[in-house]
């Protein structure tokens, strides 16, 4: 099998005596940056609808649970096997309506929220990952505080509290501060987009894209390295106005 032929390339990479030498010195924290990228990548060659791509990112990020439970096991602390088991129970336990007695789904967050109250951290906003991106987990931390009430009614709301932090930006001198208060900028941004049903992730990655597509067609300009700012802009402008009528 080849699940079966990756642990034991793995368990072999990591040998003390025979394995290769930067593959026995990583850790679980030297290891958990490359699990973040590799689940991007992952991504990546979804939203490129590359199939091949996607083949082999999912490998890749296959190999890095393989890994995590390759150190885990040398530790005494949990094997492959182990990690199996959970994620199987779990789905099992969470699909009461196909796998149990249940007439219909609890939902989601329901199941979620009942196992969260069974663990010693029992707040509304337990088991939110601090690695996620920030946007996103600014977005799920709203998701959690609205869900005990904890939430504006409407948009208007969260756009005043927008104006609000903006006032407050401007108003500081001092770099730490200013810091703190562009943090509470982006965090209202977050709540405004929620308030729309919005994903802040999704609406970031759009402008991103706008944005290289706009820029990667200016600077093909002849001598745009020298021009003025006011140049750059106007060609700017005509750039969005192109794409924009090409769209239509």
């Amino acid at each position: 099998m080849p699940l079966e032929r990756l642990v034991a390339i793995m368990r072999r990479l990591r040998d003390p005596e025979h394995g290769c030498e930067w593959d026995r010195e990583q850790s679980f924290a030297t290891i958990a940056p490359y699990t973040i990228e590799e689940a991007y990548e992952v991504a990546d060659a979804i939203a490129r609808d590359d199939m091949d791509a996607l083949a082999e990112e999912l490998g890749d990020l296959q190999l890095q649970v393989v890994f995590h439970s390759q150190m885990a096991s040398e530790a005494g602390q949990f094997t492959l096997e182990d990690v199996l088991e959970r994620i199987c129970d779990k789905l099992e336990r969470r699909h009461p309506h196909i796998f149990g007695d249940a007439c219909h789904s609890p939902g989601w967050e329901e199941l979620k929220a009942t196992e969260r109250k069974k663990s010693p951290d029992d707040s509304a906003l337990a088991g939110i990952a601090l690695a996620l991106p920030a946007l996103e987990r600014a977005a799920k931390l709203q998701r959690r505080a609205a869900r005990v009430g904890f939430d504006w009614p409407d948009a208007s709301g969260p756009r005043a509290k927008i104006d609000e932090e903006l006032a407050e930006l401007d108003a500081e001198t001092e770099h730490q501060r200013k810091l703190e208060e562009l943090g509470d900028l982006l965090f209202a941004v977050v709540n405004l987009a929620r308030h729309l049903n919005i994903e802040p992730e999704a609406a970031l990655r759009e402008a991103n894209a706008k944005f290289e597509r706009r820029f990667r067609a200016i600077e093909r300009s002849p001598g745009f390295e020298g021009m003025s700012l006011d140049d750059k802009e106007a060609l700017w402008v005509q750039a969005k106005k192109t794409q924009a009528d090409s769209n239509a």
